[in-house]
């Protein structure tokens, strides 16, 4: 952390209560910007706020809907300049450094809500609360905790731990711990929020199939695949989460608030209009649907199969003359296609700013349409909920998990069955007779995530775990015809050089020196 961030921890400030809870009926209440320890702590309505402020820290940068952008530094999308993040154009190509704006965000985010977390379980005990109340909160806290030191472990490698607020400036700058370390912390602080948050639907405050969903991917992380089994098994048996009925409004305001379609949300850091929107005078809807700041591949669009569950490269279904007929339906709902037209809510054509993008193609998914035309004026109502956990990836997390654990069975292609035949999208079951090895069952497992999950931020991540990042990736290059570069080094980024100079502990990682 950066010498601004220590001396704001160490004051006691680290906690603001600026936000409001996750509930979207608690997101509008403003508490004051900074709090006494001498007169809060008083009631559990002061521990509400406190909790809410901790939430309120997933709306800034790569772990609000931003997160999307992730997906500009694979084989997915094409990021082009934009004012929000300098240097963020550059990942894909070898443009990480200590002095990236973008490498500072990836670091200093998640330490806020770390602070935060820190500042807020030094202090819950002060609550006259029972035992268990404590504990309810604290496991919500530490499961936001867990999710920001997995997303700094997983970018950074080894990083600095802290676990409560340092009481001097000496005792903020350590040296970094060993990832097996903060793994260590992670599913501590996960394995507390299961056992004490409440088992129920996710109703915008984490609940225990949050923690648990969590965990599992951070188990498959490090391929700790035989332990992450039986958690995902216990969160398909729980009958508290269940698959969409309506793919497209998973990802737009209107449809996050409808019981039957965010039964398959399991968290997410949430937005309100007019007042916690995702910026001022642009947001998702401006960024990706108007501007096309991100712009999907082919080598994306090509990846969808056709109806018949085929490649495109073998189904007979396939015609190069009309090249999205036929195909997956989640492509159309996923990707603006070319000579697809945009309707507003008053039946007109809505035409992008960037309606002829470099890639080829616009992004739809997380664009809210209803919301049309597009307009500065419009930016103070997006409020779409980022989705960082839901069901179809606990279901392709199984299918990966019991695959390498103990090859294909019909649990593991049921799971995959059950996310390609949600309702209205429909896609054949698994060729099982074609996908009858652990290894070609891995491939496809896979290829369905990537097509599943497109453009919400996890290929990125996905690519480093699986180990072949460097494989896949530079093998491509972008509309201009610029090679992508990623070197063995680049699994794990080189720490700020803000933070070096402001903790003459940190060690910066080896291959940046």
């Amino acid at each position: 952390m950066n010498r601004k961030h220590l001396i704001y921890q160490i004051i006691l400030v680290a906690f603001i209560v600026t936000g409001a809870s996750c509930k979207k009926d608690f997101l509008d209440k403003n508490p004051p910007n900074a709090v006494s320890t001498e007169i809060f702590w008083t009631s559990e309505a002061d521990v509400q706020s406190a909790v809410a402020g901790v939430y309120t820290r997933l709306q800034e940068n790569f772990l609000g809907y931003e997160r999307v952008y992730l997906d500009g530094f694979t084989d997915n999308a094409y990021l082009i300049a934009n004012p929000f993040h300098s240097g963020i154009t550059t990942i894909a190509f070898g443009g990480i450094s200590s002095t990236t704006a973008t490498t500072a965000e990836m670091y200093s985010t998640p330490y806020r809500v770390i602070a935060s977390s820190n500042y807020f379980l030094a202090n819950v005990d002060k609550a006259p609360l029972t035992d268990q109340k404590k504990n309810t909160y604290s496991a919500e806290v530490r499961f936001l905790r867990a999710l920001a030191y997995f997303d700094l472990v997983q970018t950074f490698g080894d990083v600095v731990i802290y676990t409560a607020p340092p009481a001097t400036l000496e005792e903020s700058q350590i040296d970094k711990s060993p990832r097996a370390e903060v793994y260590a912390l992670i599913e501590e602080d996960l394995q507390f929020a299961m056992n004490n948050l409440p088992d129920e639907k996710y109703n915008g405050h984490a609940v225990k199939g949050s923690a648990a969903a969590l965990l599992a991917r951070v188990l498959l992380t490090q391929q700790k695949f035989p332990e992450a089994v039986p958690i995902l098994q216990q969160i398909m048996n729980s009958g508290k989460f269940a698959l969409s009925n309506n793919y497209a409004a998973l990802f737009r305001t209107a449809g996050q608030s409808n019981a039957a379609v965010n039964t398959e949300i399991m968290f997410s850091t949430q937005y309100l209009a007019p007042t916690k929107i995702h910026r001022n005078l642009n947001g998702m809807d401006l960024e990706l649907g108007h501007y096309a700041i991100m712009q999907p591949y082919k080598n994306l669009v090509d990846e969808y199969e056709a109806i018949d569950g085929l490649p495109i490269t073998e189904s007979p279904l396939y015609n190069p003359a009309m090249p999205y007929a036929n195909r997956d339906p989640r492509l159309n709902l996923t990707v603006k296609l070319p000579g697809e037209k945009w309707l507003s809510p008053n039946g007109s054509e809505y035409v992008p700013s960037i309606n002829n993008p470099a890639s080829g193609f616009i992004m739809e998914k997380y664009v809210d349409l209803s919301r049309a035309p597009f307009t500065t004026a419009t930016a103070n109502l997006t409020d779409q909920d980022y989705i960082h956990l839901r069901y179809a990836d606990v279901l392709l997390m199984y299918a990966e998990a019991k695959n390498e654990v103990s090859g294909p069975d019909a649990t593991v292609y049921k799971a995959i069955n059950d996310v390609r035949g949600r309702p209205g999208i429909n896609m054949p079951a698994v060729d099982e007779a074609r996908y009858n090895t652990k290894e070609k069952l891995r491939d496809f497992i896979r290829h369905e995530r990537r097509i599943e999950l497109a453009l919400e931020g996890h290929r990125y991540n996905d690519l480093k775990r699986w180990n072949i990042a460097h494989v896949v990736l530079p093998k491509l290059k972008d509309p201009n015809g610029v090679p992508f570069v990623f070197e063995q080094r680049n699994y794990f980024w080189p720490f700020p050089q803000t933070e070096i100079d402001a903790n003459p502990q940190l060690q910066q990682n080896d291959d940046y020196l």
